[in-house]
């Protein structure tokens, strides 16, 4: 059993997200409800309780161990303090922001359970970053050891480029840890730094500090939002009002003192700083800092009273519900800016949808359930965190997807590079923020008021409130979220009037999930059964839960059923990417198919007719890391020769993809026949390509790449199909590409690729061409040269005119290096 353990008897340890009771001082407002804070929940429920397991013996030692980046980059600020000669410190913007948060998430753990190692782990951290902040507050080791520049976007100097440097969004994640660490163990070290960096960031920001900004208030808010959630946090544990009237001012300051006025990162929605957040009506720029800076106004709003915030937030909720989220909970669909794109841009393969911005999808909705006691925002808290959060990292706890996307071919690298979870990424807010999520979870299953207990997350787990002057367990037993069948034990020390809410979800009723953008096209004839010690409850749903007011005694049985047969969603029509398509959904699971469990490409099926749901088949799937449901049903294919076969597809929940291996997934499936497509690898028909051929050709990729017509941005291949030899170092290569018909060549480009690994330019390359079955060298104009120039295509032309079939490229690698084209570029004169 997974059990909470008090670590600290002399401190009230707070619900960790929200923390909602003060330590020192009165709140003179505050959210409606109270969360039960997670380590006062006792979590036995065979879905979670693994992956918290998984959490403390996996996830956590793995992100340590890959964060000593970030440790070295503070060792480096303190021993330049302490007078020591630093040597070769690499500036970073951010990197010890991902150490903090799984600092924060160690110390979760320690208050489920007394761990001395990670104790004296985090005692060490502590220590260092004590070490690396400067006397006055600051705390930021690229400036403190003079290694940021304005060149590499940190500024030249302290506070001189706010809008990208993460100096306020890096010192938000130590206090968060620092408050965890101290609500672990009691000791304040870290407190002490976090609280001597928010008076120093209140001297200079708004009082004014003549060592910087000539002794002028910067009055500048953070261009990555997360400073004015810690602070809340900061002033819930202290008690000292000054740092919420700091994480009011800096949201009162966004869109109002400070707007860029550039473009993609630099553009005045990136950060959400177009206009003053009370007047902010949709969701734009970053997924991330949007949800971040929606949780702050949600927390400010409550503590101060300001209602504009409220208001300003329910139509930001419903613009993303309506028409900003994919089916799974993801947010920030648009790469470049890992954002909102226009209203319905909703793609699949191409989706982005940051982890994080999952996360942050999370974390909003919960805290609008607490504002407003509406159901409706843990409906979507629950389809993100079960779908989207939980795809982010394997079962196994040591790989992750930074990128989410709906559809993915098993080659093309969309998750920084790679065509499935890494094992780490150079940005790796990602993993680091599922270290300190997952923790929390339990803490999101229950809340209260002074008479009322709301059910809010489903889970096998129980715990002990108290209601007045009356303690009262609750127990519940459930295989939930794989199963609605949900038991619930009240026992009250003694009888007690009150009531309980139970949470009725929207997938168990009309829709999968809240806002006008998914419904069901199918009906369902199974009721959700209410019963209390037998007998059955009316359902009156209000705000999406069941309230049972009455006399409540010691062992009170109450059994909720919510029916989970797989439902068949549509989407809004105008989601481009969704016409003429369906997905299949089980309770809270978004589900998906695998190439790995229907032998090819998942691309090819398709449903002709509405599918047969009521003769799918569940089951459960087992493998080294875990257990996953798995549910069969009809379909149909189509097959080489564009014929259609009857097929049983297997389906997997979307959470659980890509614990097996690297193949293709689907969300959507066409319901026409002709958006089915057998092998997504193959060339498209607009190809000037008949077929293309390689000597070698990696596992991981593709030969089709060369010729798909997806255009490279870059030369690292993280956003396109590409073609390697990997991993065939110094061993000579050669690609061949064969036209439509034959052609009078105007010219080549090759695309190549270099990443920061094995695959490099070519050391030498040339071409051939072939006619009439002949080979022969391909003469270059005079002024021509075989190139390898970075992020363009390298074009050569012919000396003469010349008409050929087929082109062969030739290329010498280096002798430690691979080589992979990306795109070849033929172009023909006029016939």
């Amino acid at each position: 059993m997974w059990r909470a353990t008090v670590l600290r008897s002399k401190l009230k340890i707070l619900s960790p997200v929200f923390m909602l009771t003060m330590l020192v001082g009165p709140v003179v407002a505050d959210y409606p409800l109270r969360p039960v804070p997670f380590n006062e929940v006792q979590m036995t429920s065979d879905f979670w309780r693994p992956r918290l397991v998984t959490q403390r013996e996996t996830l956590v030692p793995f992100a340590f161990e890959r964060t000593q980046p970030g440790v070295e980059h503070l060792q480096a600020a303190r021993d330049f303090l302490a007078g020591k000669e630093v040597e070769d410190h690499r500036a970073h913007r951010f990197i010890d922001s991902d150490l903090y948060k799984v600092m924060e998430g160690a110390a979760y753990l320690l208050q489920l359970r007394r761990d001395s190692a990670l104790e004296a782990k985090l005692d060490e951290l502590a220590d260092v970053i004590a070490g690396a902040q400067q006397q006055n507050g600051y705390l930021y080791p690229s400036h403190t050891t003079g290694v940021g520049t304005e060149k590499n976007m940190m500024g030249d100097a302290p506070y001189t480029f706010v809008v990208h440097s993460h100096e306020l969004y890096n010192v938000g994640h130590l206090y968060e840890a620092a408050i965890a660490y101290y609500q672990a163990t009691g000791k304040k070290k870290l407190l002490d730094v976090a609280e001597k960096s928010a008076q120093h960031i209140n001297e200079v920001f708004f009082v004014g500090d003549p060592d910087y900004n000539d002794g002028t208030p910067i009055r500048q808010a953070p261009g990555h939002q997360e400073l004015e959630l810690a602070l809340v946090k900061l002033h819930r544990v202290t008690g000292k009002p000054l740092y919420l009237d700091m994480a009011k001012k800096f949201l009162e300051i966004r869109g109002n003192t400070y707007v860029p006025d550039g473009e993609g990162v630099m553009s005045p929605t990136y950060a959400q700083q177009h206009a003053a957040v009370t007047d902010q009506k949709e969701a734009v720029g970053h997924a991330v800092r949007a949800t971040y800076l929606y949780s702050a106004m949600a927390d400010v709003g409550s503590l101060t009273g300001e209602s504009g915030y409220g208001t300003a937030l329910d139509h930001i909720w419903g613009d993303i519900t309506n028409t900003r989220m994919h089916i799974t909970g993801g947010l920030g669909a648009v790469h470049g800016i890992e954002g909102f794109g226009p209203q319905y841009e909703l793609p699949n393969a191409d989706a982005f949808n940051e982890t994080c911005a999952a996360v942050g999808n999370v974390l909003f909705n919960y805290r609008m359930f607490l504002l407003h006691k509406d159901a409706k925002y843990l409906d979507v808290a629950e389809v993100a965190l079960l779908n989207n959060v939980l795809a982010a990292v394997n079962l196994e706890g040591n790989r992750f997807f930074y990128v989410n996307p709906l559809d993915a071919d098993g080659k093309h690298p969309f998750n920084h590079g790679t065509a499935g979870r890494a094992p780490w990424f150079g940005t790796a807010c990602c993993p680091s923020n599922m270290a300190r999520l997952l923790p929390q979870v339990p803490g999101m299953t229950y809340a209260h008021d002074d008479r009322d207990v709301y059910i809010t997350f489903y889970a096998e787990s129980r715990t002990e409130i108290t209601l007045g002057d009356v303690k009262v367990e609750l127990q519940q037993q459930t295989a939930y979220p794989n199963d609605g069948e949900i038991s619930l034990v009240v026992n009250p020390a003694k009888q007690k009037q009150f009531r309980v809410l139970l949470r009725i979800p929207t997938w168990a009723r009309h829709q999968f999930v809240p806002g006008d953008l998914y419904r069901y096209l199918d009906t369902n004839d199974e009721a959700v059964r209410l019963t209390v010690n037998g007998e059955d409850v009316s359902l009156q749903i209000e705000q999406g839960f069941v309230a049972i007011d009455r006399q409540w005694k010691p062992g009170d049985l109450v059994q909720l059923t919510l029916p989970m047969p797989v439902r068949v969603n549509e989407c809004h029509p105008s989601v481009q990417a969704n016409q003429k398509r369906i997905a299949l959904t089980r309770g809270p699971f978004v589900l998906c198919a695998e190439g790995v469990d229907n032998g090819g490409a998942t691309q090819r099926f398709f449903f002709a007719k509405a599918p047969d749901v009521a003769g799918a088949a569940v089951s459960t799937k087992t493998i080294d890391a875990g257990s996953f449901l798995q549910v069969r049903i009809a379909a149909q294919a189509v097959t080489a020769d564009r014929s259609v076969e009857e097929v049983q597809l297997v389906l997997t929940p979307y959470y659980a993809w890509n614990n097996r291996s690297v193949s293709s997934m689907s969300v959507w499936f066409p319901s026409d026949p002709e958006l089915a497509v057998f092998d997504p690898h193959l060339l498209p028909k607009e190809s000037v390509f008949s077929e293309v051929a390689a000597s070698h050709t990696f596992a991981d990729d593709t030969i089709n790449a060369v010729g798909d017509g997806k255009e490279p941005r870059y030369s690292s291949g993280k956003k396109v199909p590409r073609w390697t030899s990997r991993p065939q170092k110094g061993k000579s290569q050669w690609v061949e590409a064969r036209f439509q018909k034959p052609q009078n060549l105007r010219s080549i480009g090759i695309y190549w690729m270099q990443d920061r690994f094995d695959v490099k330019f070519p050391a030498q390359w040339s071409l051939e061409v072939e006619q009439n079955g002949n080979w022969k060298p391909f003469e270059l104009y005079v002024t021509d040269r075989y190139d390898t120039r970075a992020n363009q295509y390298n074009v050569v032309h012919p000396a003469a005119p010349i008409r050929c079939d087929a082109i062969r490229v030739r290329m010498t690698p280096r002798a430690d290096a691979c080589v992979g084209i990306l795109e070849i570029l033929a172009e023909f004169e006029q016939e």
